[in-house]
């Protein structure tokens, strides 16, 4: 315990400290890394301790980079964190920036506010927001819709309207039309979408322009709620007031066909191209879904390997849906295929998908491909996240001399 305290004694000085002690670090060595490359590393190491070192290098050259590029670096690396449930080196991340010069620009402290919503850390938020007197920080629907952000994030959706009615007021300042379209979402991922309608209807009276965005939020809810033929109503009025019908709009009415044939979405997505609007990773992964459901494996890995065709990139759901059919097919040696290109795109997919091919490979006396892959995720993941992997191993009789990754953990 003793221990554990000091690594995080030594950690949170390492992220409170001022540019001169990240360059003290292992990090001078790599001092000259550009922000680009930085985020290009983050994306990919899975590594907490690697990923807090690479973000000591955006925080030492902050000043040389563009603001929305060390946000978004800072944002990757406390989901990473988060993941790892490292809440206090958060917390120490976060608030080594209240004492940076910037921290009187609004957006610099939004990105605060926000990142503690990504974290899952909805009081800290609220407390970053109700400090910005104290920081001398001006405070406008900016800071506010970082706020509701963070609702969202934490589904703290209850919250939104509560705040929404209190800090306008108290802080006099006006809500803008994101705020809104904030607001509203929360209602529909509340599972309330009337009162997310009630709400387009005060916006209209006030005379609040109103998005696609926020059309498409109820949509969407209605839709979950089984509520097709509103949702359509919407639809029409949405079309009505001119609001842009983008692909995302499109998206959730591909996802809701009642029916879910293939050939049906295959012919929406047709209309989509059509319309000059250019169907993404999100219409095909919902088109290949339809054919595994259905049973039709060769044309769902058609559409797979159709996708660079089509100028999309196959992301995480893309590998994580395909690899659950193929093994539930025991089509595993096609499975281990797309689970390498899931390695070589870092898209890699969840354990609880991977064990079924893991399993599949074992049953099927592919012991090399099986050992190969728990030897890959190995070398991905630090070993805090490989104990499942390390009792699968053991289970199904391929561990060999491997260190097992619950011991190294503690160590």
């Amino acid at each position: 315990m003793a221990s554990s305290s000091s690594a995080l004694l030594r950690r949170t000085r390492h992220l409170s400290t001022a540019v001169a002690t990240a360059a003290a670090t292992d990090v001078t060595n790599s001092a000259s890394m550009t922000i680009s490359k930085a985020k290009s590393k983050l994306r990919t190491e899975h590594d907490t301790d690697k990923a807090l070192d690479i973000y000591s290098t955006v925080k030492a050259n902050y000043s040389a980079s563009s603001p929305g590029s060390a946000h978004h670096a800072q944002q990757i690396t406390v989901r990473r964190l988060a993941k790892s449930h490292r809440f206090s080196e958060i917390e120490a991340l976060i608030e080594s920036h209240k004492t940076d010069p910037r921290i009187t620009d609004e957006h610099f402290l939004s990105s605060l506010i926000k990142s503690y919503g990504i974290a899952g850390m909805f009081e800290h938020a609220l407390n970053t927001y109700n400090q910005m007197e104290a920081l001398k920080t001006p405070r406008s629907a900016l800071s506010f819709n970082a706020l509701l952000t963070a609702c969202l994030n934490t589904k703290n959706f209850d919250r939104a309207p509560l705040l929404f009615d209190e800090m306008p007021a108290k802080y006099r300042f006006r809500p803008d039309e994101y705020s809104y379209g904030i607001l509203v979402k929360s209602f529909c991922d509340a599972g309330k979408p009337e009162l997310a309608i009630d709400k387009l209807k005060e916006m209209d009276k006030k005379g609040i322009q109103i998005s696609g965005i926020t059309y498409t939020s109820i949509i969407h809810s209605l839709y979950k709620k089984g509520n097709p033929t509103e949702a359509e109503e919407i639809w029409d009025e949405m079309v009505n007031r001119g609001c842009l019908i983008d692909v995302a709009a499109n998206n959730v009415r591909l996802m809701n066909a009642v029916d879910g044939d293939p050939e049906n979405i295959k012919s929406m997505i047709e209309e989509m191209s059509n319309a000059a609007l250019k169907p993404d990773t999100i219409s095909y992964n919902y088109l290949m879904t339809c054919y595994c459901k259905k049973g039709m494996m060769k044309e769902a890995k058609e559409v797979y390997e159709k996708l660079e065709e089509h100028c999309c990139q196959p992301n995480a759901a893309t590998f994580r849906t395909l690899l659950f059919y193929l093994c539930k097919n025991e089509q595993f040696e096609t499975g281990y295929k797309v689970f390498k290109h899931s390695v070589k795109v870092n898209k890699i997919p969840d354990f609880n998908t991977l064990k079924h091919l893991v399993e599949g490979l074992a049953k099927k006396s592919r012991t090399k491909d099986a050992k190969g892959m728990i030897r890959t995720m190995r070398k991905k993941f630090p070993p805090n996240l490989l104990v499942a992997w390390s009792k699968l191993e053991n289970e199904l009789g391929l561990a060999s001399n491997a260190i097992d990754p619950a011991r190294e953990a503690r160590t």
